[in-house]
């Protein structure tokens, strides 16, 4: 009886740093993985209407034209928004790992690194992706998302509540509710909304999954002891009671 060889994970990396393309593309191709490099943002859209589908995009924070995190927040934005990201820079400053997890990259990694490390990574990342059942991916793509008394605006990323009134999200709030609205009416453990709001480190994700929803419910002025969009399910996690209907921008 014969047995199908898996099919290997196929990472794209996007580096100006030709060595580091060659380096990482041979170790990574050593351990069993496909890669395809490409040296700029304008190389990656094509490799992934072109070359795809990837499993996860490892993307550097310098490069020429686009920097990585604008290319990270539209990789988030459109249709390849459940592929992980890893991201790479020369710069280890706080500030930078932050914003990188707040645009959405799922790691973040220093140079220089050892190359093992980055597997490690890349490894981890998958495991927490593949957590997922394969149904719990959004579908829709409205402009506007409503639930209850509200309305998410998914381009301006802002709550407008029924008088018209704005009320504007951090980036971690917004990717925390849009999680909810994309699966409405299901049980979400704090693992499966770190791994859906892309979130890894564990400082700043795990034990801030119960603070986000806290500030959401202050956000939707849902009562923390009876809410009613964001309920508690104990020992489980949290659940958005809510239907929600895409809705035209105009």
């Amino acid at each position: 009886m014969q047995t199908s060889t898996p099919t290997p994970d196929h990472l794209l990396i996007v580096d100006d740093d030709r060595e580091i393309r060659e380096l990482l593309s041979t170790y990574l191709t050593r351990n069993g993985m496909k890669v395809t490099a490409v040296p700029t943002g304008r190389h990656m859209r094509i490799a992934l209407e072109t070359a795809g589908p990837f499993d996860l995009v490892i993307l550097d924070l310098m490069l020429p034209g686009e920097d990585g995190l604008s290319l990270c927040r539209d990789l988030r934005a459109g249709k390849y928004k459940a592929t992980p990201v890893i991201m790479l820079t020369a710069r280890g400053d706080e500030a930078d790992r932050i914003l990188g997890l707040e645009m959405g990259a799922d790691d973040y990694l220093a140079k220089p690194f050892a190359a093992r490390e980055l597997l490690a990574r890349i490894n981890s990342v998958l495991r927490r992706a593949r957590m997922l059942p394969p149904n719990m991916r959004s579908t829709d793509e409205s402009p506007r998302l409503a639930f209850g008394d509200w309305v998410l605006d998914t381009i301006e990323r802002h709550l407008i509540d029924t008088l018209g009134t704005v009320v504007p999200l951090s980036g971690a709030e917004y990717r925390m509710l849009r999680v909810f609205l994309d699966h409405p009416q299901r049980v979400l453990s704090r693992d499966q909304l770190m791994s859906l709001t892309q979130g890894r480190d564990t400082e700043l994700f795990e034990r801030s999954i119960d603070l986000l929803v806290s500030r959401l419910r202050q956000r939707l002025r849902d009562d923390a002891r009876e809410p009613k969009y964001i309920k508690t399910v104990r020992s489980e996690g949290y659940v958005l009671s809510m239907a929600v209907q895409g809705v035209d921008a105009g």
